[in-house]
């Protein structure tokens, strides 16, 4: 998946469910953004594999709720 993809789609189900959503900006190979209470580390490489975009799905899951990217 494509990183700006992966990161608008956090965004905009954080935006619909009202959960706040912000980078951390950070430095090294990974961007860090606050969702809600949880900080959820992005790689900066322009494709994400299919494994590590379903990790960072679940890391979601405190927030978003189980399974929110399958609705």
């Amino acid at each position: 998946m494509k990183r700006g993809e992966l990161v608008r789609k956090i965004r905009r189900e954080a935006k619909r469910q009202g959960v706040s959503w912000k980078s951390d900006g950070g430095s090294g190979p990974h961007e860090c953004f606050w969702l809600g209470a949880s900080k959820i580390p992005i790689p900066r490489h322009t494709e994400i594999g299919d494994r590590t975009t379903e990790d960072i799905l679940h890391e979601c899951e405190d927030e978003l709720g189980k399974g929110w990217w399958r609705k």
